[in-house]
């Protein structure tokens, strides 16, 4: 039984990691067009440090994807500890609409922003997404944060004010440390969602302002430059390292 349970993990892995070994082995495949094995090469890697377009759409991206992630995360935990640490009208309300938000397919989103911002006259770019972003990625860090505070003892607040420590005071020592995996989950989570988000960005953003996944599904039709398989890989390789550094900060604030 032992080695049945072994081996069905080892299925899942390779299932889901199985792609993107390949994806990053054919990054140093001299073949242009990866039917088949060539041997070796880092020319893909010297094509994409000269490929300007595609090096501004992903770091448009990465810039849309921190800031977005970073104002989800602010006004997503303040939003969560206020519906935790509250009681008043229309609070199950509210929380409902989180998930009502949440379950929401992402064309329903994009449109409904569309026409939000053509009524308000905002012009499409930079602006328009990162608000797009910031609406979509808000409610996940909310509840990600609340499920964690909902398991929370609420008689340590009590005991630091007991202690003299005011309700701003007992938030910060007590409530944010606890909350913290929760917090820098949804950070992780709402980064990784406006990075690979597609559909939303179709309608939202402007001709100005190009990100990284329309720049890519843009150049589907016309066949994916070896080139994307480096970016792929590099990107990749940020998402372990960031992975890295929020268990190794999760694990210092274990006792």
């Amino acid at each position: 039984m032992r080695s049945l349970k072994t081996f069905y993990l080892w299925l899942v892995y390779s299932f889901l990691y199985l792609p993107m070994a390949m994806l990053a082995a054919y990054s140093f495949n001299a073949s242009k067009y990866g039917a088949r094995w060539e041997g070796p090469t880092f020319e893909w890697y010297r094509d994409l440090a000269n490929d300007s377009a595609l090096l501004e759409a992903t770091l448009n991206s990465l810039a849309v994807a921190f800031v977005a992630a970073t104002l989800s995360t602010l006004v997503g935990t303040l939003g969560a500890i206020g519906l935790w640490h509250y009681r008043f009208p229309g609070q199950t309300f509210l929380q409902g609409l989180l998930f009502v938000t949440l379950m929401s397919p992402d064309i329903v989103m994009g449109v409904s922003l569309l026409v939000l911002f053509m009524a308000l006259r905002v012009r499409l770019g930079f602006w328009s997404l990162l608000l797009a972003h910031v609406s979509f990625c808000l409610p996940f860090v909310t509840v990600t944060v609340l499920s964690r505070l909902n398991d929370f003892d609420r008689r340590l607040i009590e005991a630091a004010q007991d202690l003299g420590a005011g309700e701003g005071r007992a938030v910060w020592h007590v409530v944010l440390p606890l909350a913290l995996p929760a917090i820098a989950a949804g950070w992780l989570l709402s980064f990784t969602l406006s990075l690979d988000d597609v559909v939303v960005s179709f309608f939202v953003t402007g001709p100005t302002f190009e990100v990284l996944p329309l720049r890519i599904y843009s150049m589907v039709r016309l066949g994916v430059k070896p080139e994307v398989n480096a970016l792929a890989t590099l990107l990749f390789i940020v998402s372990l390292g960031l992975v890295s550094v929020s268990q190794r900060l999760l694990r210092k604030e274990q006792p």
